[in-house]
């Protein structure tokens, strides 16, 4: 089974991201790119499609207006630069939520959701297969003049120092000269949550969330404005509260 799908963004990167992902998964099969919420609406009144790629922030029509109109809706994933829309996506019954920059394993999670959801409707067909490479739990991180492994279900919490990184791992910290954005790009995104401009937490390891403060183990990592919506948007999307 191929699910038809449009990408529905008014800016051209964005969309021509979202539509490379599409091309990379077989079950995927892409019918338009669409720049804004009038055409998305006039292309939808004579086409039906099984999923919308869709953008919040467009002039004219907004997405969130885009979905109040439509009457038979296909599934919908909200694609933003915005984590203050989570809440209201979730009252729109949006099958997911991405928050740019979007990377393709967590493109990949909620495309593969919705292909389960047509699955259990009483579509018969294999489940999809993806050229995927083998489940590592490791990564390597540049120390001094060495790369040094570190197993990913050792990490507690990763700390910004100015132009370092410290990971705090059950084995003691490891410093390495890296950034935030490469270290998200190496990291499983359904497991480690960025929460402030300085930290970013493995989810499993947290202990407890008190108002603006996480606590893993004995360690308060603070949360953020910033970053607080989105952190408690995942922690919905996943069933976790």
């Amino acid at each position: 089974m191929k699910i038809s799908c449009i990408v529905v963004d008014d800016e051209p990167l964005a969309a021509d991201k979202i539509a490379d992902y599409v091309s990379r998964v077989p079950f995927l099969d892409c019918k338009a790119t669409l720049d804004n919420g009038i055409a998305a609406m006039d292309y939808l009144q004579n086409q039906e499609v099984d999923l919308i790629f869709l953008d919040i922030q467009m002039p004219g029509l907004t997405g969130i207006q885009l979905l109040n109109v439509l009457k038979n809706k296909p599934k919908v994933i909200l694609t933003t630069a915005y984590s203050e829309y989570a809440l209201e996506s979730y009252e729109l019954e949006v099958s997911d939520y991405l928050l740019k920059p979007i990377a393709f394993e967590r493109f990949l999670k909620a495309v593969t959701k919705v292909y389960q959801s047509f699955d259990h409707s009483g579509k018969s067909d294999p489940t999809p297969t993806v050229n995927t490479t083998p489940e590592i739990d490791f990564i390597f991180v540049k120390t001094e003049y060495k790369l040094q492994q570190v197993k990913l279900d050792s990490i507690r919490y990763v700390e910004g120092m100015k132009d370092y990184l410290r990971i705090h791992t059950d084995d003691g910290p490891i410093m390495t000269l890296m950034s935030f954005t490469k270290l998200q790009e190496m990291l499983p995104a359904n497991a480690f949550f960025r929460v402030h401009k300085s930290y970013l937490v493995s989810v499993s390891r947290i202990t407890l969330i008190e108002k603006g403060e996480i606590h893993i183990g004995e360690q308060i990592v603070p949360v953020s404005e910033t970053y607080k919506e989105g952190f408690f948007a995942y922690l919905r999307e996943n069933k976790l509260v």
